[in-house]
């Protein structure tokens, strides 16, 4: 469990690093736009004193100057009214080639800048006056909205690295996991044939023996569950299976192995309950959280297994009165290497969500749970349509 926290930590300080340097990015971005918009309306007043200079020329006026000055705005959208609010001249405005009355547009223009504050006023004498509407350059714009494309960008970026990382960490947990669960049970070939040999050779010598058929028993849960690692990987071929005695069996298998202090009960229809399962590998998952159910009770307590044929699909609920889990750790149980236990390796759920999702194309997760009361394990399958070929 420190192992899988230690992870989820890693992963929290990496979003909020990513955070940091998005807003970061766009407080920086914030300031240098601010500043050239502080710089072109300085190139507006300076282009608007000129065309102050340009209408009080006189005979004597170097216009060299007034019209560099007016021609070497090359960016900024500028409209000039006159004091009746008449077009007077234009500049880097680009007109709209659909619409055929160009001032139209233009006085259209102009009052979107004048609605926007974006004028200066140039007084020409006791009655005349000219206003400067101006826009933000096209450079400018494009500058203020460039921040948020780039992390537009960055983001897709950052979410596709994610994916692919998750995805061949994935990959290579199965790897691992395929690779111990077959080892497993190539290990566990031979002793278990030599102890099938050895129950044989008891029950010839010693046929009334009652203890030689309880072994012969466990001899055959042992090959059932190298038989069960050894499908791990593989895609066993699911058949129309009774699903009310594959649960049952795994409630007979747990009430031998488990004190009289654990009461366990099944809730079923009267009438079979078919879904399309692998039953060694679906039995494996009951028996798992039934195992986890009587950990979190510590040996005491009750465990009641509810199946139920729904419209379209099967249920399996498992509930049972232990210790109960913290909400935050709903999704966290089903990682490989999560325990609360002093004892065990945390593959328990992880493989029953395998064989859940992958081989059944169900669902398993937390359906509710709370400290000191107990927990409800939920199961749903796609329903088994019986017509169907």
């Amino acid at each position: 469990m420190h192992f899988v926290d230690r992870i989820r930590q890693i992963k929290i300080i990496l979003v909020v690093a990513a955070i940091i340097i998005a807003v970061a990015s766009l407080v920086v971005s914030h300031y240098l736009i601010r500043d050239l918009q502080k710089a072109e309306i300085k190139n507006v007043e300076v282009w608007a004193e000129a065309m102050r200079a340009l209408n009080d020329a006189d005979e004597n006026t170097d216009l060299n100057l007034v019209f560099k000055v007016i021609n070497g705005n090359s960016n900024i959208p500028v409209v000039v009214l006159d004091k009746d609010g008449e077009v007077v001249t234009y500049r880097n405005v680009e007109l709209d080639s659909q619409n055929p009355d160009s001032l139209i547009f233009l006085k259209h223009k102009a009052k979107s800048m004048l609605a926007s504050g974006d004028t200066i006023h140039i007084d020409l004498d006791s009655h005349e006056h000219l206003t400067v509407c101006y826009d933000e350059s096209l450079m400018l714009k494009r500058l203020a909205s460039y921040p948020y494309a780039q992390l537009g960008v960055v983001l897709i970026f950052v979410v596709v690295a994610i994916f692919a990382l998750l995805s061949s960490k994935k990959a290579e947990q199965n790897k691992v996991w395929v690779g111990l669960s077959k080892e497993t049970a190539h290990q566990l070939g031979t002793p278990i044939s030599s102890l099938m040999a050895w129950v044989e050779i008891l029950k010839e010598n010693y046929p009334e023996d009652e203890l030689i058929p309880e072994m012969d028993k466990d001899v055959k849960r042992l090959q059932m569950i190298a038989e069960r690692f050894s499908k791990i990987g593989s895609l066993p071929e699911p058949t129309p299976s009774n699903l009310n005695e594959v649960v049952q069996h795994v409630v007979d298998y747990i009430n031998r192995r488990t004190s009289n202090k654990v009461q366990m009960t099944t809730h079923m229809p009267d009438t079979e309950v078919i879904a399309v399962m692998n039953a060694p590998l679906f039995e494996w998952v009951i028996e798992n959280l039934c195992k986890n159910a009587v950990d979190a009770m510590e040996g005491k307590g009750s465990i009641d297994i509810t199946v139920t044929d729904e419209e379209n699909r099967t249920v399996i609920e498992v509930a049972d009165t232990g210790k109960g889990i913290n909400k935050k750790h709903f999704n966290s149980v089903f990682t490989p290497g999560f325990t609360t236990k002093k004892r065990g390796w945390g593959l328990g759920l992880s493989l029953a969500k395998r064989i859940v999702e992958e081989y059944h194309k169900g669902k398993i997760f937390v359906k509710s749970s709370e400290i000191g009361k107990g927990t409800v394990m939920r199961i749903e399958l796609n329903k088994y349509l019986r017509n169907k070929k």
